[in-house]
């Protein structure tokens, strides 16, 4: 016969492990999140990089053709 110590342990250890279990079920949802977020992080930043880019080239077109003014 199962002492009443064991059975209660073997119930704890039952429902750690069904919550370990969720809890893991979670982090998968969690990492799919994050991987989406990066990939439109990637997306900003490009447009980001882009757009520096295309500042820097109009400061140089300015200031080449020397009709870069100071700001009002």
């Amino acid at each position: 016969m199962e002492s009443p110590h064991e059975h209660q342990q073997n119930l704890l250890l039952s429902r750690i492990i069904t919550n370990v279990e969720k809890l893991n079920e979670a982090v998968v949802v969690m990492n799919k999140s994050l991987q989406d977020i990066n990939i439109q992080n990637m997306n900003v930043e490009l447009v980001a990089q882009m757009f520096k880019n295309y500042q820097s080239n109009v400061l140089f077109h300015l200031e080449a053709t020397d009709n870069l003014k100071p700001p009002n």
